[in-house]
């Protein structure tokens, strides 16, 4: 009896064990195709596709709030191999213009990558040429498009500063910690570069419900786990992008380089690097094409000369090397050292032009005087209180730091050269420690021997000695939308320690320059200029044209360095263009009759070879024959020393170039 009842008791105990789990199976059966909405949204052949939502880069403004950068949408075609049917793939080659060996390679590609995953199958498609396709977009299961944008550029001038945005590649997205993958877009050069990671704005990703015929059917669920993407910050660049592309054309047909300086701030006005190019060139598909069109074109464009440029600073140095000596006592004001045709000393002559001798500093910096600063510089090295010249060159070196000279000055774009101010142990290798002196190297004192610097670091260096002895790093951002943080380097400001009135003597003397020296031809109407002119030697060719120059002198608003390869001696070229550019920026048009011509023949003014067609080419007319390169015209005959004036011709060099 006992047996039977339990027996009966584990029946009961399965039958109900069968009843729950048939129970739970059915529930879970209608939960799964009546009251789950994920499940009624799927069903009738839908997917659902997970698409990214790429952000919109930042824009970009220049310090007046014109719009320089700004963005235009494109399409990227991606495909999921393992959703890919039945299709007229002659049709598809046609609607996106490609060949069907392309098809083949990219769909083969696409497999290798993943069967279930969307990788990139046609990347930057134009809005224009999507919309042709979109329609029959239906009729290719497995593709669909991606929207993406690329950065459009207004104004066409700017490149070097600006930068371009380019694919990533295996080590950008290593270093990425997971942030970019493969077809993602980084900065390349430029502030697109630097300010990379608040241009760039955050992904947002949402999931799309999708027919049998590509079509979208809708959000999934309501896009309850859709995220949204975050838009980059804008950028106000120190940039004036009016000023810039008159820099850009008075460059036209030459190399070298403009860099123009708010002293007050450190931002940069204008950054020119010629030969410069449009950048709207790196953008969308022919990118690549374009990119290597110019780097062998011969003339290299896409090499900054502003940050790159190795030249040395001649003449323009000699203002500096005066301050030096001023404030270590080693010189008055009203020092006087007799020129009479160069520097002598024992078998050593370094030449000088034609010129009264120099009864002060200001006279010797108005004049150009190399014979002078040689003395200058020997008296210098020369100076009590150094065991050895070693010691004493060592202090030269650390003043030239001091106003950024053969250190980055810290601009924020990448590519900045530190130039080259030799060191002890420069001079140690060449000659053997102890065995060299002041006259050894005595060309340094006119900016020579082994001294390189960039244009950035001599537009910053007149901007410091207008200032009176300090300066702020050169930067071409001047606010970031939401957070100035990144900025903080740039409100550091840099102190020389130089007494005040050292620099009342040589502001005086740079100041001479303009009015009645080497440097007339940058004279401005109404402004007061000061200025000095260079030339850098040049072993393969005519020698570079410099000037350094910053107005006005009682109240600098601008600091500015030039130079154009290969045109001869600073006043000719150099000069001229500083001045047209001041008086651009400070009176924002250029009207006097005197200017103007000025500035016809500074852009009419050709130094490259092979001399480039100027005219445009018209369809159906012959292709016009560019006129011979102009022969500069001398300023007039009151207007400047004679020619090649301050070029140091040292028959004693122990760094010759």
């Amino acid at each position: 009896m006992k047996e039977s009842f339990v027996g009966r008791s584990r029946a009961v105990t399965v039958i109900i064990l069968f009843v729950v789990v048939f129970g739970l199976y059915s529930f879970r059966l209608l939960y799964l195709q009546v009251l789950n909405a994920d499940y009624r949204e799927l069903a009738g052949d839908r997917i659902r596709r997970r698409e990214v939502i790429y952000p919109e880069r930042g824009l970009i403004y220049d310090r007046n709030g014109l719009l320089v950068v700004y963005n235009e949408p494109v399409y990227n075609l991606m495909v999921t191999p393992n959703q890919v049917g039945e299709m007229d793939t002659a049709r598809f080659c046609e609607l996106f213009r490609i060949e069907r060996s392309t098809f083949v390679k990219q769909l083969v590609k696409a497999k290798k990558y993943s069967w279930r995953k969307p990788s990139l199958f046609i990347k930057e498609i134009k809005a224009a040429d999507y919309a042709a396709a979109e329609e029959y977009l239906s009729q290719f299961p497995g593709f669909f498009p991606e929207v993406r944008t690329i950065r459009r550029y207004p104004h066409k001038s700017g490149a070097h500063v600006l930068g371009y945005v380019g694919e990533v590649d295996s080590a950008d997205i290593r270093k990425s910690a997971g942030y970019y993958r493969a077809g993602d877009h980084i900065g390349r050069t430029g502030v697109e570069q630097t300010y990379e990671a608040v241009l760039r704005g955050g992904r947002g990703v949402r999931h799309v419900l999708v027919d049998q015929f590509n079509r979208s059917a809708g959000a999934y669920r309501g896009g309850v786990w859709d995220t949204a993407a975050t838009r980059g910050q804008d950028l106000t660049l120190t940039l004036d992008i009016e000023l810039q592309q008159y820099g850009e054309l008075l460059m036209q047909n030459k190399k070298g380089s403009i860099v123009a300086i708010e002293p007050s701030t450190g931002e940069i006005l204008a950054l020119v690097s010629s030969p410069a190019y449009d950048p709207n060139l790196l953008v969308g598909r022919e990118r690549s094409v374009n990119f290597h069109a110019l780097r062998t074109s011969g003339t290299d464009p896409i090499n900054n000369r502003a940050l790159k440029g190795y030249y040395p600073p001649g003449s323009t140095y000699k203002p500096l090397m005066a301050l030096l000596a001023l404030q270590d006592s080693v010189i008055d004001p009203n020092f006087f050292y007799a020129c009479n045709g160069g520097y002598r000393l024992g078998g050593l002559r370094v030449g000088c032009h034609t010129h009264p001798s120099s009864g002060s500093v200001q006279l010797a910096i108005q004049t150009s005087c190399n014979a002078y600063f040689c003395a200058t510089f020997k008296l210098f090295m020369d100076q009590p209180g150094y065991a050895k010249q070693a010691d004493a060159f060592q202090h030269w070196r650390d003043y030239m730091n001091l106003f950024g000279l053969g250190e980055r000055v810290g601009i924020d774009i990448p590519g900045e050269i530190r130039g080259n101010i030799p060191t002890v142990a420069d001079y140690d290798r060449a000659y053997n420690p102890g065995a060299w002196k002041a006259s050894t190297i005595i060309t340094l004192g006119i900016g020579q021997d082994k001294m390189i610097v960039t244009p950035l670091q001599q537009a910053n260096m007149m901007a410091a000695i207008s200032n009176g002895g300090w300066w702020y790093s050169p930067h071409v951002v001047k606010q970031v939308e939401s957070s100035d943080s990144v900025l903080a380097p740039y409100r550091v400001r840099h102190e020389t320690g130089f007494r005040p009135e050292v620099f009342d003597v040589v502001l005086e003397g740079l100041a001479m320059v303009v009015s009645g020296g080497t440097g007339r031809q940058a004279q401005v109407p109404g402004v007061v200029v000061g200025g000095k002119t260079g030339t850098a030697e040049n072993p393969i060719g005519e020698d570079h044209s410099l000037f350094i120059a910053f107005a006005p002198v009682d109240n600098p608003q601008i600091a500015i360095a030039a130079i154009v390869e290969n045109s001869g001696w600073g006043g000719s070229w150099s000069g001229p263009i500083c001045g047209l550019m001041i008086e651009k920026y400070l009176k924002r048009e250029i009207t006097d009759p005197v200017q103007l011509a000025k500035e016809k023949r500074m852009l009419e003014g050709n130094f490259l070879s092979p001399k480039p067609v100027l005219m445009p080419v018209v369809p159906g007319l012959p292709v016009p024959v560019p006129a011979p390169a102009p022969v500069p015209a001398p300023p007039a005959a009151d207007a400047m020393l004679p020619p090649g004036n301050e070029r140091a011709t040292a028959h004693l060099n122990p760094f010759p170039r």
